[in-house]
């Protein structure tokens, strides 16, 4: 079967001088190569995300028992503020755009992004969000009104540290997470859209694209609006606005409706390109194309479209909304969800599956969105929410989608394309006991916050009632939290340790079929030399069995003669 080529741009004749070998670290720094920036990405991402972790496990140090131990009330919310804000808007949603900057061009085929310094822009945006978030603790103290900053606790009526400047730098810090996030969704459409391969029909791209697509519609039409509420809370609390302060006519409802009309499509930007990766994987570790394929995607398009219509779910018990229709499309967006989940499932039955360190993590984000998702079926329902709403089943359920769904995925990506990032297979020991603590440390954490919420533990709180039950289920968290920390080691052990191993693993050591294991591990600048033909969204598997697939295409030809 013939073979696309595909030059990389050439260097005019005697130019060579006039670009002087670079450092490596200047060469990284200024890169736009989309490789290099997805890399940044991750890396940038996990850092935020160890900061967060050490939050959380500050805050489960406060809660192992009742009373004061380490931080008073201020310090609290301060700690859970930045928790919250820095998990979403530093490191999921960052992680995961990483993952589509390395991997979706070279999935369908082209050189580099469509805007390769717009790309850059879009990366350098997020650390000085993350020291402009962060700066707060060095000028009077950070954001504390909680990661969903509802006014008017967020305009500094009745809070005790809000009308400091950690607010406005919480604000200034998420204008530029949303606008990177905004030049980015450009830049994912236009790659999408125009720089696919010859033969990479919209149906014939891999399931990561797919999700890669739909996720950077959402943002590209849910971000502005966010974008807006943020400008008016800062009018509001630097420049006399009155959009959200009852006390001066506003409506403090109307931030809720915003935020959520926001956040609640933003859950399935966290989500939906987790799912993409672990339709990657589930195939290849079944030995078997992803079941349903065309179902898949259209499941896809259909949670981005309903995305838009449950926000208000998170506003039950504000009396404001009307419970009726949006309580039925919350239970109706779980009907492609569970589309997806048959498909996966179809996929592995009858599979030749193989356990390795990616297909473990796949697996457990499955299990883990599965309970996550069925914890919302109850919270869909009014009644049940009114009684649920701010326990600790709250918590529950968004960690079990949010950490259960898209760190799970992460990971399994992690394991799953390190191979293509640096040419080498991360060990599968070590790998497996990072899976294994985090499942179950997972667990530990927050299964028990289901029992919580039922005994009606609020949430937000830095002290509870010494009840028997409630201390020895947050003494029960506490433990799993540090486990949870304590899987990070494994992981971290294990990128140095195989960075600094001599030997190379195959090009493809997992046998994949998508056009990324087409060129070699790492790629190199151009990424492709060739391409091969391109029929179906598995082009690898045609180019090995182009005999046996043309052998059968005739005896079917002659079959029907």
């Amino acid at each position: 079967m013939a073979v696309t080529e595909v030059r990389p741009q050439e260097v005019p004749p005697g130019a060579e001088g006039l670009h002087p070998r670079r450092h490596p670290i200047m060469a990284w720094l200024t890169t736009t190569d989309h490789k290099k920036i997805g890399v940044m990405y991750l890396v940038n991402s996990y850092f935020w995300f160890a900061l967060a972790g050490l939050a959380a496990v500050f805050i489960r140090a406060e809660l192992a028992e009742p009373g004061t131990q380490f931080f008073d009330q201020e310090r609290y919310n301060e700690l859970f503020t930045m928790h919250g804000t820095t998990m979403i808007f530093l490191f999921i949603i960052p992680i995961l755009a990483g993952f589509g900057n390395y991997v979706v061009p070279l999935q369908i085929g082209a050189l580099d992004m469509a805007f390769p310094r717009v790309n850059a822009l879009s990366f350098w945006m997020l650390p000085l969000a993350g020291v402009v978030l962060f700066s707060g603790y060095l000028l009077g103290g950070p954001a504390d009104a909680g990661w969903t900053e509802y006014p008017p606790l967020s305009e500094g009526v009745g809070a005790v540290n809000a009308a400091s400047i950690g607010t406005d730098l919480w604000i200034v810090a998420l204008l530029l997470v949303g606008t990177s996030s905004i030049l980015g969704a450009v830049n994912f459409i236009t790659t999408i859209f125009n720089m696919r391969a010859p033969g990479m029909t919209m149906f014939r791209m891999p399931m990561l694209v797919w999700t890669v697509l739909v996720t950077q519609l959402l943002v590209l039409l849910a971000t502005p609006v966010f974008t807006a509420a943020l400008a008016m809370l800062f009018i509001d609390r630097n420049l006399g606005g009155s959009f959200f302060n009852p006390a001066k006519g506003g409506i403090a409802i109307l931030w809720q409706n915003v935020f959520w009309f926001y956040s609640h499509p933003a859950v399935y930007v966290m989500v939906l390109p987790g799912m993409g990766i672990v339709s990657e994987i589930l195939p290849v570790f079944s030995r078997k194309p992803l079941f349903g394929y065309k179902a898949f995607v259209f499941a896809t398009a259909g949670i981005g479209a309903l995305g838009f219509s449950v926000w208000a779910h998170h506003m039950f018990a504000t009396g404001q909304v009307l419970l009726p229709f949006f309580s039925i499309m919350t239970f109706l967006i779980a009907v492609p969800t569970g589309v997806k989940f048959f498909n996966w499932i179809s996929t592995m039955v009858r599979g030749q599956i193989t356990f390795a360190t990616p297909m473990l993590f796949a697996v457990g984000f499955l299990t883990m969105f599965l309970i996550g998702g069925v914890d919302g079926v109850f919270l869909a329902s009014p009644p049940v929410d009114f009684a649920l709403h701010d326990t600790y089943w709250v918590i529950a359920h968004i960690h079990y989608v949010l950490f259960g769904g898209s760190v799970f995925a992460v990971y399994a990506g992690f394991y799953y394309w390190f191979p293509k990032w640096t040419g080498k297979k991360l060990n599968e020991g070590l790998g497996k006991v990072h899976f294994w603590l985090q499942m179950i440390g997972f667990n530990l954490t927050f299964m028990p916050m289901h029992v919580l919420g039922l005994l009606g533990m609020p949430r937000r709180v830095q002290d509870y009632l010494p009840l028997h039950d409630w201390t020895g289920i947050n003494q029960l968290q506490t433990a799993g939290a540090l486990l949870i920390a304590l899987s990070t080691a494994p992981f971290l052990a294990n990128i140095v340790l195989t960075i600094r191993r001599k030997d190379r693993d195959p090009e493809n050591p997992w046998d994949a079929n998508t056009l990324e294991w087409y060129t070699t591990s790492p790629p190199p600048a151009h990424n492709f030399d060739s391409l091969p033909p391109i029929h179906s969204e598995r082009p690898l598997f045609d180019l090995h069995h182009a005999d046996e697939l043309a052998a059968h295409a005739d005896a079917t030809t002659t079959g029907a003669r």
